[in-house]
């Protein structure tokens, strides 16, 4: 009699066998359609890379990576954008040591940023030193996140924390209030769809929570216009909403109080991204049972400490795919501000265009755009995925 602890497991490439054998060659045809397909992505491949490597010109973007990154904002006052990366970096890294593997892949990112910027920026040597030192930075955050894992309050102040660095560096990028102000035209390329997006991010979703809670309410007022608001803006393009932001919000302002148009932009994705995120966070709240605030009342918690210890937590949890998939959406819509004469990362592509030794070269550049993009939403999505598994345990 064999015994089966006797007979030795298949080996790596034994295992790879059989997943072909099973899954591409079990028939004839689909035997034929395999070697089809793996001669189509040979040509395919063949000739990305034999473009990519003799036909393009990076040129184009190596002789343009300050301007894709930081458009015209001024060289002397780069240490503003130093200090923005340094601080995000240390709060990257205390995430990192107090919540673990979740906040590990904005840490890194920061880092890699930081030092792709050290090395492919035309900055001095002070510059390139700072900018270095954010990795020293991340590491110190993350020592400093492990101490605070033994006080209960610590994951609270953090995210506090969080928030409130979105202010403050908005003010080291305009200046005022004791810095020397950088005008709003300077502020382009990546910078600035990264300050439109985080700022539409983070001031819309507590917005989209509360029209969320708002249309559940039983107080008919607070219900219908929750209802109106959400029904009209998702009623409405986003095109539309900039245009009117930056058009006919001026004309009801009082006289002499001006809002530039960066805060304009921000004002019309918060609005409309509020609307939308306000449906996700409905969903999530409708697929909490009733039971949950009734036992919730039972104990005896009133009605905001049940939304707020009981039906929310979960209701954000179950909405975490339609939330981030919202975020990603306005990330990439954020392309639409170069419309209305806000230079992005879109604006600075077609500046870029313009330049009569790069006229023609919309492959190069539109690609190394989209690499950008893509490597943000692809971060957020790796983000929100640890995040659920981090929720499920």
């Amino acid at each position: 009699m064999i015994n089966n602890s006797d007979i030795a497991p298949p080996s790596y490439w034994q295992r790879i066998s059989q997943w072909l054998k099973a899954n591409l060659f079990n028939g004839w045809l689909n035997s034929i359609l395999t070697l089809i397909s793996v001669w189509l992505l040979y040509q395919l491949g063949n000739g990305i890379w034999t473009w990519t490597t003799t036909i393009a010109q990076w040129s184009v973007v190596s002789n343009n990576f300050r301007l894709f990154l930081v458009g015209l904002y001024p060289v002397e006052e780069f240490w503003r954008l130093w200090s923005i990366l340094a601080i995000a970096g240390t709060l990257a890294g205390i995430s990192w040591g107090l919540w673990g593997r979740f906040s590990r892949f904005v840490a890194i990112s920061i880092g890699a940023l930081a030092i792709a910027l050290a090395i492919l920026l035309p900055v001095d040597g002070i510059s390139k030193i700072l900018t270095l030192a954010i990795s020293g930075a991340i590491a110190l955050g993350f020592l400093v996140g492990q101490q605070c894992k033994r006080f209960t309050q610590s994951s609270l102040i953090l995210a506090i924390t969080w928030v409130a660095t979105l202010p403050i560096s908005l003010w080291l990028i305009g200046g005022n209030l004791g810095l020397t102000a950088v005008d709003v035209n300077v502020w382009n390329g990546l910078v600035l769809t990264l300050i439109v997006a985080i700022s539409g991010i983070v001031f819309s979703f507590p917005l989209g929570v509360l029209l969320a809670l708002g249309r559940q309410s039983t107080l008919p007022l607070i219900k219908w216009f929750c209802v109106f608001y959400i029904e009209i803006v998702r009623g409405l393009p986003l095109i539309g909403i900039l245009f009117m932001a930056q058009v006919m919000l001026p004309l009801f302002l009082p006289a002499g109080l001006e809002i530039d148009r960066v805060l304009r932009a921000i004002a019309a994705f918060v609005f409309f991204s509020a609307a939308y995120l306000a449906e996700n966070v409905r969903g999530g709240l409708q697929s909490i049972p009733k039971g949950q605030a009734e036992a919730a009342r039972a104990l005896g918690l009133n009605i905001p400490l049940t939304i707020t210890l009981i039906v929310l937590p979960q209701a954000l949890k179950a909405s975490i795919p339609a939330i981030v998939g919202q975020f990603i959406g306005l990330f990439k819509d954020t392309s639409l501000v170069a419309i209305v004469g806000l230079v992005d990362l879109m604006g600075v592509s077609r500046t870029v265009l313009s330049q009569p030794e790069f006229i023609g070269r919309y492959a190069e550049v539109y690609l190394f755009v989209a690499l950008i993009y893509w490597m943000f939403c692809f971060s957020l999505s790796q983000a929100s995925q640890k995040l659920e598994k981090k929720l499920q345990n």
